[in-house]
């Protein structure tokens, strides 16, 4: 009896560990190292490198991923890329990611996939940008239909005209005011709601147009034509290049707005509209469906939760600027 006894307890303790193993087993089997690109326009590629990038919206996509599960070397290889040089080489950086067989491109680069859907590359991309829908990259915001799914930067092109009005509250003396921006900006929905918008607050919009990635000339001509204030317009140039445009308009005691909260922690007057970062952070959460099994076409395009005004105090009293006590209480960040 004490034989058998014995028998049936090291069985029990035996199938107890085969039952504690078995999982363990089954998860390492199934774990999987996925392939992720991220691609962003000219940014230097120091600053996307490593497990903290510079690059806010790098960090942001990685700190999303991490929340996942995501980590690379384990379960995740992230391809990095830049598009940089007058073609941007789009064509070889979509080329390279194919044969890698990269399974989710995430990108702000709007041109990027204008070149993928022309090539017929199928593979889902995730993108932080805006007309999707106008540009025939998605049927609509509910239901992409393609390939192509991610986060608006706006919910509307009146956004940019709150951002004017918001620029009139904090200089009521303004009467000119330059749109940095491309000439696709200026004629775009967000230039023609500017302009609709300053109208009504009594402002003339004076066009500082200027081509991609390159503002020597623009600056050329703010320094020749007055105005008494700078908007600076939604766009991924204008982002890539904050600290050029910042530095250009407090050398010239030029006042200026902005879309984004980090161009005003460089020394930037003021900014209103999403948070850029937050918006990549949050599109982990489509590469991590997509990962899974889901399906680009069917996962809906989201926009903005919420949007931000942030204000340097600092630049306003170097510019000898009194922001209004009202606007100062109502902004959600104030940079002393």
């Amino acid at each position: 009896m004490q034989f058998d006894e014995l028998k049936r307890r090291d069985f029990i303790a035996l199938l107890g560990g085969a039952t504690v193993m078995w999982p363990l087993t089954v998860e390492a089997q199934s774990s999987k190292v996925h392939r992720v690109a991220l691609v962003f326009m000219p940014s230097p590629v120091a600053e996307m490198a490593g497990p903290e990038p510079v690059n806010p919206n790098a960090r942001a996509f990685l700190h999303g991923l991490r929340a996942l599960g995501y980590v690379e070397g384990q379960n995740l290889i992230l391809e990095r890329r830049v598009a940089e040089g007058p073609s941007r080489r789009y064509g070889d950086i979509l080329a390279e990611l194919v044969r890698l067989k990269t399974e989710v491109i995430v990108t702000s680069d709007i041109s990027l996939i204008k070149q993928a859907k022309a090539a017929q590359i199928t593979v889902p991309i995730v993108t932080v940008n805006n007309y999707l829908v106008e540009e025939r990259l998605a049927h609509s915001l509910a239901r992409p239909g393609g390939n192509v799914t991610g986060l608006t930067v706006s919910v509307s092109p009146e956004i940019e005209g709150k951002r004017i009005e918001l620029l009139k509250d904090t200089l009521p003396g303004a009467t000119r005011v330059a749109y940095l921006g491309t000439n696709e900006d200026w004629e775009g929905p967000s230039g023609k709601s500017v302009r609709a918008a300053a109208q009504v607050v009594g402002l003339t919009m004076v066009s500082a147009a200027h081509t991609p990635f390159e503002y020597t000339d623009v600056f050329a001509l703010l320094g020749r034509v007055p105005v008494d204030a700078l908007f600076v317009s939604l766009g991924p140039d204008q982002f890539i290049n904050r600290r050029l445009i910042v530095d250009f308009a407090r050398q010239s005691r030029l006042p200026d707005t902005h879309a984004n909260r980090e161009a005003v922690e460089l020394g930037a007057l003021m900014s209103y509209g999403a948070n850029i970062p937050d918006l990549f952070r949050r599109s982990a959460a489509y590469v991590d469906k997509i990962l899974k099994g889901a399906k680009p076409a069917d996962l809906p395009i989201e926009q903005p939760i919420k949007f931000e005004l942030v204000i340097n105090l600092k630049t306003a009293r170097a510019l000898g600027r009194d922001v209004p006590p009202t606007l100062l209480a109502s902004a959600d960040e104030v940079i002393e």
